[in-house]
């Protein structure tokens, strides 16, 4: 609810395919990357685009981009152009930093010394400035404002250790990861293969799929997203994510670990807390645990730690529901539903006038009165932004027969911008650092605000992430630290890296 209108933006989503077996394959690669997008349109809606290959030396490439949802992005009979792909990868995209222009759009395609690549990128770099003034003095020129345009410009530029005329595609990643230490989830399309690539830090997530023939059980191809959401849309199976560090190699003969790039020493890693928090859909897993079951246990630690004399709990974010259920079990409250969304208010052709405007949230709510009414509420939300959207909501059930409305957050203050992926308003416009924020409960019209602590929140996170032997081998060759967690700079301003601006 806070995050419609506060100015966060969603990130965005990556997606890859790659089909197993003999080619040219009879597996719909174009279909499956659509498909793949819109499971992770929550992630970005400005723009999406689609790069596919035959795979063949030298491939053929055929890419497919539009303003947009991907539903109007792409249309049937456009699709039809990338139907002879072998392998594909795909974004969805909301820009934290390019303006929104389809030449922003991603994958980028540029040759190289060596052919073509593709480049998806989720995240942002926190030393873009400098990478771009170092890419230009190599008399690169950058046709674009986005970030992701100078990964796809170093992954051209030929490293210090590869041999004349023979290509090292790990050398060239590791030449990436060592210029930019974060942010950054990746899918580098060349010729026959996808590598998928995260950052040292693991800021950004990704997750590998196995696409299952439904009859015989066969490995069909290989999916990689930023969501394993995206996974069962498809009929694909969870395979595991790619670790912090890690460049793993998609071909049609199956995936393979080549190398892991580790942090510097002492380092922990960085995993995004806010994709627990509100980013991801609630079905996708990270780090052996599902993201609805982590929401319910913050919201049973906020019920520890913000208990209240109430008689109902509710929501009114949807992404707020398992902690609202987390918090009613703990608390021991029947959880009920106060409003009912009316899920087309933003398509009408009504222009609004005085009236329609004074209305305000009332158009795009109703209260469920019966559930309420005489009754204390305690109500959940994800985070408290700007405080603009949740006093109208307040007001609302208040006037529909609420004794009390006390306000109950899944997650602390936000006081600190990101600049690793996550578009936050400035620093002056977070309600949590603003003088209102003292008496933030009369300021919004609450009977009351609490908000989960961070080391609650960190507390819920860690508490069930699976950390056994097996979980942590990667290959015969590498093993990965069992040292987990978490960037909350946006909560803390303790930023894992030092930025450079």
């Amino acid at each position: 609810m806070e995050f419609e209108e506060s100015g966060i933006g969603e990130e965005c989503g990556v997606f890859g395919c790659v089909a197993a077996g003999e080619w040219p394959t009879q597996l719909e690669v174009a279909q499956i990357l659509t498909l793949g997008l819109v499971a992770l349109q929550h992630r970005g809606q400005e723009s999406a685009g689609i790069v596919t290959s035959n795979g063949s030396t030298p491939p053929t490439y055929t890419t497919l981009k539009g303003m947009g949802l991907v539903s109007t992005a792409f249309k049937p009979e456009d699709l039809l152009k990338l139907k002879y792909g072998n392998l594909g990868i795909g974004h969805t995209r909301y820009s934290t930093t390019g303006i929104s222009e389809l030449q922003n759009c991603q994958p980028f395609v540029v040759d190289t010394l060596h052919g073509k690549i593709a480049v998806a990128h989720n995240g942002e770099l926190v030393n873009a400035a400098a990478l771009r003034k170092k890419v230009m003095r190599h008399g690169v020129g950058l046709s674009t404002s986005s970030d992701s345009e100078l990964i796809t410009q170093l992954l051209a530029l030929t490293p210090p250790m590869e041999e004349v005329d023979t290509p090292d595609w790990v050398a060239r990643i590791k030449n990436l990861m060592t210029e930019t230490p974060t942010s950054y989830s990746l899918l580098v399309m060349h010729k026959d293969v996808i590598y998928a690539v995260r950052d040292p830090y693991g800021n950004r997530p990704l997750s590998i799929g196995r696409l299952v023939e439904k009859k015989k059980g066969d490995t069909e191809g290989w999916v990689v997203s930023s969501e394993s959401c995206s996974f069962q849309s498809i009929g694909a199976r969870y395979h595991r994510e790619v670790q912090p560090g890690e460049i793993v190699q998609i071909s049609k003969h199956g995936i393979k670990s080549l190398s892991v790039v580790p942090r510097p020493e002492g380092d922990p890693p960085a995993f995004c807390i806010f994709e627990y928090v509100y980013f991801a859909r609630p079905d996708s897993i990270f780090e052996g645990q599902m993201v609805y079951t982590v929401r319910q246990r913050c919201g049973r630690q906020l019920a520890i730690e913000a208990p209240t004399d109430a008689d109902v709990v509710s929501t009114v974010p949807e992404s707020a529901t398992p902690a609202a259920l987390g918090y009613a079990q703990e608390s021991g409250l029947p959880y009920v539903e106060v409003l009912c969304k009316n899920r087309y208010v933003g398509r009408t052709f009504i222009q609004p006038n005085t009236r329609l405007r004074q209305l305000g949230v009332a158009k795009k709510f109703g209260a469920l009165t019966d559930n309420f009414a005489g009754k204390r509420v305690v109500l959940i939300d994800d985070s408290i932004v700007r405080g603009n959207t949740i006093s109208p909501i307040i007001k609302l059930l208040k006037e529909a027969g609420a004794t009390e409305v006390h306000i109950r957050v899944a997650s602390p203050p936000i006081r600190f911008p990101c600049y690793m992926g996550i578009n936050i308003p400035t620093k002056e416009e977070l309600i949590a650092n603003k003088p209102e924020f003292e008496d933030i409960a009369g300021y919004i019209g609450a009977t009351s605000v609490r908000y989960l602590s961070v080391e609650g929140l960190v507390a819920a996170v860690q508490g069930g992430i699976e950390s056994c032997g097996e979980k942590e081998q990667i290959s015969s060759r590498t093993k990965m630290s069992k040292r987990i967690g978490h960037c909350t700079a946006c909560l803390t301003g303790k930023y894992p890296v030092e930025l450079e601006w």
